[in-house]
């Protein structure tokens, strides 16, 4: 009667060639990487070239209209038609590779949709299914790579994963500017699709736990806990991977809500994506009004890479720390970018501005996967559907705030940078009293009282 299992695991290790290398959580880490930096890739090569290409269909007013066009990317309709039924899926049937697959098949098409597009309108329709594509990787991708991950190295490999949002960020309005210039309008997202298709070629080798512990129990004899710590945690001892599958999400975000460090990093992640997205739309235009750079010298503006950094302090220092400490060197420098003097200067100041912004998402991150190891029945992927929605909210109204700016008020630039020096104190101050097991204004209150 044993002879057929053994035979059927036989037959699956000479399926899944390398499944060893392919079902650890470096492995994993890699694919999550490659697929924020295709992610931003081809959501940012667009962004420097598409108030030219506007202009040149005749309409006007291009940064309010940019800032719609943003606005599409991650509206209220992605959001609850793409996000929250993602996350039920993935946690209720803990399916991640399938997801992660579909996503890249919705990035190509949309990229295609939107080079083709002669009208705005269906400019905004490429938008809107290119979020949904972006959805799998922030949700189901990140809760794999918590998964397979130990505990102790969240933060690491979390930061190794999200350097690719600044690498993503910095090569796509490069690219872009460069290819515009050289091919036309179709040019950055040819690109961009070739990026997705070897994203995709990547994800279709990723070999989930259920198939990695058939294999490894069919090489070995060692104890389920040994084994699970080879390549990672697995399900096998994940008991917020199995215990999330019999809740209802309407329970997950009552448990979420009650949970003040959950409403901290939730917050937390729209006030990011406010800032970061506000100056998205106006960006070219004000670099262009000021200095005359042309498409291809807007992109080379330089963003800093910090996620590796600050995803390994958090391990060691703890979460709330680190994000304070990159809120406030964040500050003086949006100051800096109100400065129109000197194009060195701004550079300067805009890439030590968003070397600082960028480092708070790793310790958020980290933050998350804490926040669903700590309430009972709360999966991976409920806290970064969480995380993909109050990040979808922020880079939801951020265009439209950023582009209403710059068209309506006198100093429009100046105003969005003083938005978000005032945002970055308020999220110091959420920081301080909400973040972490034991928030820091805890820890300061209780060593006054020693003193």
């Amino acid at each position: 009667m044993d002879t057929p299992s053994h035979t059927s695991c036989s037959e699956i290790q000479i399926q899944l060639w390398g499944w060893k290398w392919r079902s650890s959580y470096w492995f994993i880490t890699f694919v999550v990487w490659l697929g924020i930096v295709t992610d931003l890739l081809v959501y940012s090569i667009g962004i420097p070239v598409v108030p030219f290409q506007l202009k040149e269909l005749g309409y006007k007013d291009v940064a309010s209209l940019t800032g719609w066009l943003l606005f599409a990317f991650l509206s209220s309709l992605i959001l609850v038609t793409a996000t929250i039924p993602v996350a039920i899926w993935s946690e209720k049937y803990d399916v991640r590779k399938l997801p992660l697959v579909i996503g890249v098949f919705i990035l190509i098409g949309s990229q295609i949709m939107f080079m083709e597009a002669p009208t705005y309108w269906l400019m905004c329709l490429a938008r809107v299914l290119q979020g949904i594509g972006s959805t799998m990787v922030w949700v189901v991708g990140l809760a794999l790579l918590c998964d397979k991950t130990p505990p102790e190295l969240v933060g690491r490999q979390l930061g190794i994963a999200m350097s690719g949002l600044s690498l993503g960020a910095l090569v796509g309005p490069s690219v872009g500017g460069a290819l515009y210039t050289r091919f036309g309008f179709r040019g950055p997202f040819i690109f961009g699709v070739i990026v997705a298709a070897l994203d995709l070629a990547f994800r279709f080798l990723i070999i989930e736990d259920e198939n990695a512990r058939k294999l490894r129990s069919s090489t070995t004899e060692k104890p389920g806990n040994e084994i699970a710590n080879e390549n990672g945690p697995t399900i096998i001892g994940d008991d917020v991977n199995i215990q999330s599958r019999k809740i209802l999400f309407v329970q997950v975000l009552c448990r979420l809500f009650r949970s003040h460090r959950a409403l901290a990093a939730a917050f937390l992640t729209m006030v990011y994506g406010i800032i970061y997205s506000s100056q998205e739309p106006v960006i070219s235009n004000h670099l262009n009004s000021v200095w005359g750079l042309n498409s291809s010298k807007v992109g080379l503006v330089p963003l800093g890479l910090s996620s590796l950094l600050s995803g390994w302090l958090a391990d060691h220092q703890g979460a709330s720390v680190v994000i304070i400490v990159t809120l406030i060197l964040a500050v003086p420098w949006y100051v800096v970018m109100i400065i129109d003097g000197h194009l060195a200067l701004f550079i300067t100041a805009y890439a030590c501005a968003y070397f600082f912004a960028y480092g708070v998402l790793s310790p958020l991150a980290v933050e998350l996967a804490s926040v669903a190891r700590s309430i009972d029945d709360i999966g991976y992927a409920h806290v970064y559907g969480a995380f993909n929605l109050a990040y979808g909210i922020g880079t939801t109204i951020g265009p439209v705030i950023g582009g209403q700016m710059y068209d309506h008020i006198t100093e429009g630039w100046l105003a969005i940078c003083l938005l978000a020096v005032g945002l970055l104190v308020l999220s110091v101050a959420v920081t301080f009293f909400y973040v972490g097991d034991k928030p820091v204004a805890q820890i300061f209150i209780r060593h006054i009282r020693l003193l």
